[in-house]
C-alpha cells in the first residue's frame, strides 16, 4: 500500500496534515508527538505511512520513525485498540515510553492515554509483553560519534549496558586528511 510519503505540508493541525506531493493533497492523521515534531507549513516533509482501508473510508496514518510505524501495526493487533487509539498511545508515550511500559509491565502509564481504560491497557501490556521484544530491540540505534575519541552512543535496551556494547564495536579507521 502506501508505506511512505514525502512533499510540502499545505495545512498543520494537531491530529493530522495535509501534504501535497506533486499536486495531489494527502491527509494524512498523526499524533500530538509527530505533529509537533513537523516542519513549518511551506516546507517539505515525509512521513512513514500505514493506509486504513474500510468499506467506506481509506485513511492514512502518519509517523516519524518505521519504529513508531511497528508499534502502531502492533497495537492495532490488540483487541479494542483501532488506529485512533493507538495514535493516543504512541503520542503520550512514544516508541521508547511504550516499550518501557510493556517491559516492565506497567499498564498505569499505558492507562494515561486518551480513549484507554484499565482494563484495555492491561491487556495492551498482557498480549504485547510476548510479542514486543523485536521491536522494542529496533529501537537499539548505533551511531558512530564524529568528535573528540571517536566514541560510540548506543540506545540502550533491557539488560544492555553502554560499555560493554562500545567495547565488542570495533574502532573506526583513522580519517585520512
Amino acid at each position: 500500500m502506501i508505506g511512505r510519503i514525502a512533499g510540502v505540508i499545505l495545512h498543520r493541525a494537531p491530529d493530522h496534515v495535509l501534504i501535497d506531493v506533486r499536486g495531489v493533497g494527502y491527509i494524512v492523521h498523526v499524533n500530538e508527538r509527530t505533529a509537533a515534531a513537523l516542519p513549518p507549513v511551506g516546507q517539505a516533509a515525509a512521513l512513514y505511512t500505514e493506509l486504513l482501508v474500510r468499506e467506506d473510508l481509506l485513511q492514512l496514518f502518519g509517523f516519524s520513525s518505521l519504529l513508531e510505524k511497528e508499534w502502531h501495526r502492533l497495537l492495532t493487533s490488540v483487541q479494542g485498540i483501532g488506529a485512533k487509539v493507538s495514535l493516543a498511545i504512541l503520542g503520550t508515550l512514544g516508541p521508547e515510553g511504550l516499550g518501557r511500559a510493556i517491559a516492565l509491565g506497567d499498564w498505569a502509564a499505558v492507562r494515561k492515554s486518551p480513549g484507554v481504560g484499565p482494563k484495555l491497557a492491561q491487556r495492551v501490556v498482557l498480549e504485547l509483553k510476548d510479542k514486543a521484544p523485536g521491536i522494542i530491540a529496533m529501537g537499539g540505534v548505533l551511531t558512530v560519534d564524529a568528535g573528540a575519541g571517536g566514541g560510540v552512543e548506543v540506545a540502550t535496551g533491557p539488560g544492555i549496558e553502554p560499555a560493554p556494547a562500545a567495547a565488542a564495536t570495533p574502532a573506526a579507521p583513522p580519517a585520512v586528511t
